[in-house]
This record gives structure tokens, C-alpha cells and sequence, in this order.
């Protein structure tokens, strides 16, 4: 099993140990511990993570692993109990909203519907956080809107309400919002939640081009494995709290490493035409 501290978790100062010409880490965990008020249990337990410039890091594990609660965390809408989260060197507790909105957005697994707005309203939205206090929008804000909705394949949704539309293509008008703002990190929780295959497969190929275009560490947690093996940069497997592997897909997502994250056993192959790795769970340890 590979060292967790290897490839994707590391020590602190992540900044200075990498080595010359590897991308610098924007996103950087360390040592970070968070529970929920009432609980008495850790809902993520000494986590050090690192995310840099043009990767993306795909979280997997069993629901309750902690995934959520870390993306919270990244986010700066749930507070460290120990440890800190840093997005460009600047510590995410205590910064100011707008400020942190400009680093960082989160698409959670689900959020409210935007009654009564139209679809380019609600991924307009998603630039608040860099205009001025009349909200008024400029030329930069209508061509970051329509690039956004291009890339979700919105146009024909653009002038539809919100809340007409189905579970996936309000999950689209999500994603997009997050595009529109044009963070330095983003933050998805299962965000081909409710897509059909076609969508689902053009999502991950959208943010693996954006990843790479456009220079943003994003964080993903998903339970799609087939993705995270094809798109990801790094794999990340959490159990209880805790990172149990991490690095390269190919080497973290073993069958026994899968089975120790998700406690179920996982056949994995390989797709002689493609060359892509599948995966198949069996049944239940």
C-alpha cells in the first residue's frame, strides 16, 4: 500500500519541499481534523493533503468517509478542530467571504433550486464575487456567463427557469456557476450526481480541459471509479475519517486498496479496445 504521505499527501510546507519545475501546491490541508457540533466522533481525522496547479485530485471512499466534510473544510464553511486550510498561501479561516469566493468555489451535492431565475441568472450568479456593490455586469462578466454555459452544454437551457428543469441539467447549471466564477480551486462533491452517461462522460472531460487550460487544483469526491481512473491526476482513498492511499490511480486503486476503502470487494480490468480500466464491484465484506 502506498505511503499516504506519498503524491498527493505530505508533510507541511508543501510549497517549499516540492521539487523545482513541479507545479506549486494552490490548495493545501494540513493536519486537519473537523467534527460536527454534537458529534463526539472525528468526521475527518489528521489530514494532510495538497492539491496543485493543474491537477485533479479525485476523493474516493464509502459514504461517511469524510469526503464532504473536507471539501466543507477546503471551503471555509466548516471550521478545522485542529490543522488548517490554505488556498494560495492565504488561510481560509477567518478570510473575509468575498475574498475567499474569488479562490475558491464549492458545488455541494445538492443545494436549494434557484426559483424564479432564468438559467444565464443563476450562472451570473457565480460572479458576484468580482464585481462591484451594484452588481452591475460588465463585458467580462457576459463573456465568463456564456463561456461557461457553452462548455455545460447550456445554450439551449440559457433562457429556461431553473426549476423547470430536470435534477441533471440543474446540476449542470451548477457546475457552470462555479466555471463562471473562475476560482483558483474548485470544489466538487459527486458532481455527476443525477447526470445520464453521455452528460456524465463530458463532465469529467470538461473539468479534466479546464484543470489543465486553465491552471485550477480542483478536488473531486465521487464514487464514479471508471472517472476517477481515466481523469484524474491523483487518487485519494479515505476511510473513517482518514487518507489510506494516495498517488497515481493506477497504483492506489488496487483491488485491495479498494476493498480496505470500501469495504467491498472490486474486480479491476482492463478494456483490451480502449485500454481503459473498469471496474466491477461484488459483494459486500
Amino acid at each position: 500500500m502506498p505511503n499516504p504521505r506519498d503524491d498527493g499527501a505530505v508533510s507541511s510546507d508543501v510549497q517549499r519541499d516540492l521539487p523545482p519545475g513541479q507545479p506549486k501546491a494552490v490548495l493545501v490541508l494540513e493536519d486537519v481534523s473537523a467534527r460536527y457540533r454534537g458529534a463526539s466522533a472525528l468526521a475527518v481525522s489528521g489530514v494532510t493533503l495538497c492539491v496543485e496547479q493543474g491537477a485533479l485530485v479525485a476523493l474516493l471512499g464509502a459514504n461517511g468517509a469524510g469526503k464532504s466534510t473536507l471539501l466543507r473544510v477546503a471551503a471555509g464553511l466548516m471550521a478545522a478542530s485542529r490543522g488548517r486550510a490554505t488556498i494560495a498561501g492565504t488561510d481560509v479561516r477567518g478570510t473575509d467571504r468575498r475574498a475567499l469566493a474569488r479562490l475558491v468555489a464549492l458545488v455541494p451535492q445538492s443545494e436549494p433550486v434557484a426559483q424564479g431565475f432564468r438559467v444565464r441568472d443563476a450562472v451570473l450568479m457565480g460572479r458576484a464575487p468580482h464585481q462591484g456593490m451594484w452588481m452591475r455586469e460588465r463585458p467580462q462578466d457576459r463573456a465568463a456567463v456564456d463561456e461557461a454555459i457553452g462548455r455545460c452544454d447550456l445554450e439551449g437551457l440559457a433562457d429556461r427557469g431553473v426549476e423547470t428543469l430536470s435534477g441533471g441539467e440543474q446540476r449542470r447549471v451548477a457546475i457552470a456557476r462555479a466555471l463562471a466564477q473562475q476560482p483558483r480551486v474548485l470544489l466538487l462533491d459527486e458532481p455527476g450526481a443525477f447526470l445520464d452517461v453521455r452528460h456524465r462522460i463530458e463532465l469529467y472531460e470538461l473539468l479534466a480541459d479546464v484543470v489543465s487550460r486553465d491552471g485550477i487544483a480542483a478536488l473531486v469526491a465521487m464514487h464514479d471509479l471508471e472517472a476517477a481512473a481515466r481523469f484524474a491526476s491523483r487518487a485519494v482513498l479515505m476511510r473513517a475519517g482518514r487518507i489510506i492511499a494516495a498517488g497515481p490511480p493506477s497504483d492506489v486503486m488496487t483491488p485491495g486498496q479498494l476493498r480496505a476503502a470500501l469495504a467491498t470487494d472490486v474486480a479491476v480490468g482492463v478494456h483490451a479496445p480502449s485500454g481503459q480500466r473498469y471496474f466491477v464491484p461484488l459483494r459486500p465484506t
